[in-house]
């Protein structure tokens, strides 16, 4: 999974700098895909007329092959104008259709692309206030020598209440609901230097101060935010408090353990899994144990959320793996091979079902797993679809507040939220046209690839996601959305193996 190309408050980059035009090379696209040069220089007067006859022709071909290499570019060009087109157009519809969709829309437009989002658990309110301070943790991804920065940002949302007004999209504001642009929805309040951009953020469950970050190093960085300055000193460089070593590649799979405080789980494109205890450790951190099972990158890693001893792993191999952490860690304890058809990218344990497991590829499917039945899985979301782009599944997440409600988000610009409890359900054709009936809600407000999201523990429904385009969003989907999911659910202590089946 690479990371996307930075730029500035969302302006294209630059064009590149022309060749020298003393001896310009025709670049040619070969049939086997390959890139061939033709120089335009004459051929050599003391070249053997074979060779020179050879190299005759190959100049009097040039001519079409760069007319045919042009009209390559001009199908691209007009491909590229095409699809632009197509996303302005599809988000023209998603903001005429916020009110009927949203109880909330905030879009904030970063000054850096941001990889990674997540909610912090603490929240801040007033009586005389309307509404809340909730925390986000979010990273940059600059380009050339600009500094970037592990952030966390204040936004405010409405407390139960709060009069909002969601009939239209303001686009100055860049919000839906009529709130937050008087307070400042979003504001960032602490910024740390970082080595590198910030390809992934997870804060410690034991403690929000505590964030581990992932980076082009093949460090994991660990920093106490509430050691460093809200504004970094000019020069003062990357200063965690914790540099953990194990790795030799950067990557993105990220995860604190949520029972025994200290404990941290990454994975990376060398292909390993490393697991540290950073509890009560200096400022270098060797890796406690070291997983070696899959044959390329580890796109993610989770801890269990039941079993404080086991975790999972899944990579570019298409390999689910589990791990258990009072053992030697030489073998996993389980492997499914190819698990999805492509590159698995995500994997979540369901909070409350012990067994209950999601996966994510670049196959563009959501796989559901029981972990006493690994044999195949139990079901397939199948809804990110590349008719919007590239559907490879990116991350997966599920609900705080409800076991079956799963959430996706994908290169096709689009986070999908899951009812598993609907699984199965009938429906007429006409919804069956727009998808599944396990599929709840679609979130559409983003132009480019999503690459993180993240479900706020403190506020129901409330996520915040982040696309390549520098777009911050915060959302909630309509009420009667959701309320009529509540009246069809049962107790998520009483949903049953069969209501996941197909």
């Amino acid at each position: 999974m690479s990371a996307p190309e930075a730029t500035p408050g969302g302006e294209a980059p630059a064009a590149g700098t022309p060749a020298s035009p003393e001896v310009a090379p025709a670049v040619v696209e070969t049939s086997n895909g390959r890139t061939a040069e033709a120089s335009m220089a004459p051929p050599s007067a003391a070249a053997p007329p074979a060779a020179a006859a050879t190299t005759a022709a190959a100049v009097a071909a040039l001519p079409q092959q760069l007319a045919d290499h042009n009209n390559s570019n001009d199908v691209s060009a007009a491909n590229e104008e095409a699809e632009e087109k197509m996303i302005t157009e599809e988000y023209k519809v998603w903001k005429k259709n916020t009110p009927f969709l949203y109880d909330v829309v905030m879009t904030h437009a970063l000054e850096w692309p941001s990889l990674t989002v997540q909610w912090l658990p603490s929240v801040k309110s007033q009586e005389s206030k309307d509404y809340a301070v909730h925390k986000l943790v979010l990273g940059t991804h600059t380009s050339g020598s600009e500094q970037n920065y592990l952030m966390v940002a204040n936004v405010n949302l409405p407390v139960p209440g709060a009069e909002i007004d969601n009939r239209t999209y303001d686009d100055e504001k860049g919000e839906m609901g009529g709130f937050g642009g008087v307070h400042g929805k979003v504001d960032v309040t602490v910024k740390i230097n970082h080595d590198g951009e910030v390809n992934r953020a997870r804060y410690m469950p034991q403690n929000e101060f505590v964030i581990a970050t992932k980076s082009p190093s093949a460090d994991v960085c660990v920093f106490d935010i509430s050691k460093h300055p809200s504004v970094p000193p000019s020069n003062s460089g990357c200063r965690p408090e914790h540099r953990c070593k194990g790795h030799t590649k950067e990557g993105y799979g990220l995860s604190w353990n949520p029972h025994v405080e200290g404990r941290l789980l990454s994975g990376s494109d060398d292909g390993l899994v490393c697991y540290w205890d950073i509890k009560g450790a200096g400022q270098t951190v060797d890796a406690t144990q070291k997983f070696e099972g899959h044959t390329s990158v580890v796109g993610d890693v989770a801890w269990h959320q039941q079993n404080p001893k086991l975790l999972g792993s899944v990579g570019d191999d298409r390999q689910l793996l589990f791990w258990d952490t009072s053992m030697d860690g030489s073998k996993p304890t389980t492997v499914i091979k190819d698990a999805h058809s492509a590159n698995i990218n995500c994997l979540a344990f369901n909070p409350f079902s012990e067994f209950l497991l999601a996966t994510g590829s670049s196959d563009t499917t959501v796989a559901l797993w029981d972990m006493r039945n690994m044999g195949k899985p139990m079901h397939l979301l199948e809804r990110h679809s590349s008719e919007a782009g590239d559907g490879e599944v990116l991350g997966v997440q599920w609900a705080s507040f409800d076991e079956t409600i799963l959430g996706s988000c994908s290169a096709d610009r689009r986070v999908k939220v899951w009812s598993l409890s609907r699984i199965g359900e009938e429906q007429s054709p006409e919804d069956a046209e727009d998808g599944p009936p396990e599929l709840l809600f679609i979130h559409g407000g983003h132009t480019s690839r999503v690459g993180d999201f993240s479900w706020n523990m403190n506020d129901d429904w409330v996520c915040a996601s982040v696309s390549e385009d520098n777009i911050l969003q915060v959302w909630q989907m309509a009420e009667n959305i959701y309320a009529e999911e509540a009246e069809n659910e049962e107790d998520p202590d009483e949903v049953e193996d069969q209501d996941l089946e197909d």
